[in-house]
């Protein structure tokens, strides 16, 4: 759980705010009640008894280290069942990413200097008894003071070499385009994938451009653009040495940090003939970091190739242009417009007598997929709330209920009698087998079916067989979410398959035999999109209860509310997903008329942008992977021509553009992992009929699950025990 502001921890430190986050834990800057000074925390949500232990041992070693270059580890202590934690100085000022943000490139000899003080903290870290590698250098891990100073921050995911051992205070990570090919697994790392990583570092601060992906380059898919063709002005000595150190065989390159910082020293007359330790370059402008951060570093779109690592991808707008550029830009601006407003007027008179024409095999396209109601035959008579809300905002920008829904301030829990559902066996055909082995988790599967008229939550075995009913609700049942121990399930009632927002709607709770069914929640409006916190404490569930869709969560324990997200009117926060580590929740939002994935903590703090997709490609469901470092979710494309992708996007790369699984055919809609990671269930098609499938995670080896003539969604992948 992330740790609120004011709060004390180790009955000493206190939280002032959230410095940074990812998915095994976050760091905070907090105040050293014992000695009044400010102090870095990085938490690590790890607590197995074995890593604790090499926990342990690595911050002795990391604590005992003495650099002028390097943060101090201070202290470190763990929290049964809550985390581990290392206490670190706090630098003050900006890192190497947001000056390259600020500045575009970095002059030679200061990315020299930069590199020569990072050459010789990393030197002093290989050459300890143990060895230390660092394993993270990039841009963010490299801070500079206000008073010149640098340092090498972020020790985090250190690794500790003990004779052919090694041992990790935090899982592998690897940063596209800063990490070795070794780092990804294909060989042992030592101290020259700390040295690459630096050559990676120097090479954006000189070219303003993260380089291509180590792993790409080995397997022989693209090549290192060299320096000077995309910085001409760069020394040549400069250029060789940087390359040098990014060479994708570790034994051609620099094989000790303290070679790479020679070689850099020597590159230019006027820093040759430094000798001293304290490299210092010139100090940031009085440039609040808050305004630095909101530099736009979205350059991936522009790109042709749409590529994993985000290779090429420009760290910085374009210099200033200069006034005579400016105005012909801007003629061409306004000629441009005049020609999109034609070409708009053509489309709509185009798209009107398409729609005229082909209406009906449309809405049966959009139908299939629950983003409009399927047409009946027989009108039927809604209320306003029920107009308002049929359709997925996606589609329709109206989709609100701003005026007829109630606010409810408390909750009542209503026990309901345990219902044990009755039904006639369906005959299920035998799944499609597999072509390719996928190692996935044995076990099962929950989804929704409406194969006996109304909706209702069933159970499968992943080989397709031993589908059996869990609910038997009249108003029907859909939505299905699972309790860590794979006891218990969430769900919604009443629902309907072809209905997105799910007004009147309460949260259900029921064992996996069917039996003990509660109610758990009665607001006005409706709540639902259930989803279970990693701890079993809490549920987050999408709720109209003030009026427009908002994020609570309830707590298990008491059945107290809590509203999370707090957006206006017209911007729809939904769709929860917790982190594995249950202190991150994504979900999509509305804004500007587009969907997006966003986190925040779960108390709802720090909300962060995740994708960037435009207003024609909108983005929904998410997803964790299992480890944290991903989220997969799916892109929507409006228009006449309506398709659904599958999308994954690291966390590492938050903030720019997903990646396409490149799952086919599609659509591939609401995925859910396995518990080891290796496959996902998901929704899809087979002609007109919705059904249940598994693939891998990369999108191979698709095996049809249900083969059901009803409508079967909402997998829901049971936790093993």
């Amino acid at each position: 759980m992330t740790l609120e502001r004011g709060a004390i921890l180790h009955n000493r430190y206190r939280i002032m705010e959230i410095l940074g986050q990812g998915g095994m834990g976050s760091v905070y800057r907090a105040v050293d009640e014992n000695l009044g000074v400010d102090v870095a925390v990085k938490e690590n949500l790890f607590t197995t008894d074995e890593y604790a232990r090499q926990f342990r041992l690595e911050a002795i070693i990391l604590a005992n280290l003495r650099q002028p270059n390097l943060t101090r580890v201070t202290d470190h202590f763990v929290i049964e069942d809550q985390g581990q934690y290392l206490v670190m100085d706090y630098i003050e000022g900006e890192d190497l990413r947001q000056r390259m943000e600020r500045t575009s490139t970095l002059p030679d000899d200061e990315v020299i200097l930069i590199g020569a003080a990072m050459g010789k903290a990393l030197h002093y870290l290989h050459s300890r008894k143990p060895p230390i590698l660092h394993r993270d250098v990039k841009p963010g891990n490299v801070k500079i003071s206000p008073n010149g100073e640098i340092f090498l921050v972020d020790f985090g995911l250190a690794k500790v070499i003990q004779g052919s051992q090694i041992t990790t205070t935090g899982a592998r990570a690897m940063t596209p385009g800063y990490s070795p090919p070794e780092q990804y697994g294909t060989a042992r790392t030592d101290p020259r994938t700390d040295i690459y990583s630096l050559g990676a570092t120097l090479y954006a601060a000189l070219t303003g451009v993260i380089p291509e992906d180590g792993l790409a380059r080995a397997m022989e898919n693209v090549e290192l653009t060299p320096v000077r063709k995309r910085s001409p002005k760069v020394s040549r000595r400069l250029a060789v040495a940087v390359e040098k150190a990014m060479e994708v065989d570790a034994d051609d390159r620099f094989q000790t940090a303290d070679d790479f910082r020679k070689a850099l020293l020597a590159s230019s007359s006027k820093t040759q003939r430094l000798v001293q330790d304290d490299f210092n370059i010139t100090p940031s402008p009085s440039v609040p970091l808050a305004s630095i951060e909101k530099i736009s570093v979205d350059k991936a779109k522009d790109t042709p190739d749409k590529d994993l690592s985000m290779i090429g991808v420009p760290l910085t707008p374009p210099v200033a242009e200069s006034p005579r550029k400016k105005r012909l830009k801007e003629r061409r601006k306004e000629r441009w417009k005049f020609i999109r407003f034609l070409l708009i007027l053509i489309f709509i008179v185009v798209g009107a007598a398409a729609t005229a024409l082909y209406y009906p095999q449309i809405s049966a396209t959009l139908a299939d997929f629950g983003l409009i109601a399927a047409p009946t035959a027989t009108p039927t008579t809604v209320s306003p709330l029920e107009t308002a809300t049929e359709a997925l905002p996606l589609l329709n920008e109206s989709a609100t209920a701003t005026e007829t829904v109630e606010p409810t301030a408390t909750e009542t829990e209503v026990p309901t009698a345990t219902i044990t559902p009755v039904f006639t066996s369906t005959p299920t055909d035998t799944p499609i087998p597999l072509t390719t082995p996928l190692g996935g988790d044995p076990g099962q599967i929950a989804f929704v079916s409406d194969r006996a008229g109304t909706p209702q939550v069933y159970l499968v075995n992943t080989g397709g067989k031993g589908i059996r009913p869990i609910t038997n609700l009249s108003d029907g049942a859909c939505q299905p979410d699972w309790s860590p121990d794979g006891e218990k399930i969430v769900f919604v009632s009443p629902c309907k398959v072809d209905q997105d927002i799910l007004t009147g709607s309460s949260l259900y709770v029921v064992d996996a035999d069917g039996t003990n069914l509660s109610q758990l929640t009665t607001a006005a409006g409706g709540d639902f999109e259930p989803a279970w916190s990693p701890d079993g404490k809490r549920i987050a569930f999408t709720s109209l209860r003030d009026g427009h869709l908002q994020i609570y969560t309830i707590n298990l324990e008491d059945n107290n509310v809590h509203r999370l997200t707090d957006t206006n009117r017209d911007e729809f926060a939904r769709q929860p997903a917790w982190s594995p580590f249950g202190n991150q929740i994504a979900y999509s939002i509305r804004r500007y008329s587009a969907y997006q994935i966003w986190v925040m903590t779960d108390t709802g703090q720090s909300s962060e942008q995740i994708t960037r997709s435009g207003y024609t490609f909108w983005d929904i469901l998410p997803v964790w992977s299992p480890d944290g470092t991903a989220i997969l979710y799916n892109q929507h494309s409006s228009g006449i021509t309506s398709r659904t992708w599958l999308m994954s996007i690291d966390y590492e790369n938050r903030g720019g553009e997903g990646v396409d699984v490149d799952a086919t055919p599609l659509p591939v809609r609401d995925v859910d992992y396995s518990e080891d990671g290796l496959l996902l269930a998901f929704e899809g098609k087979d002609g007109n009929n919705r059904d249940i499938y598994l693939m891998t995670a990369s999108g191979d080896s698709r095996t049809r699950l249900t083969t059901d003539p009803g409508n079967d969604i909402d997998p829901a992948w049971r936790p093993l025990p």
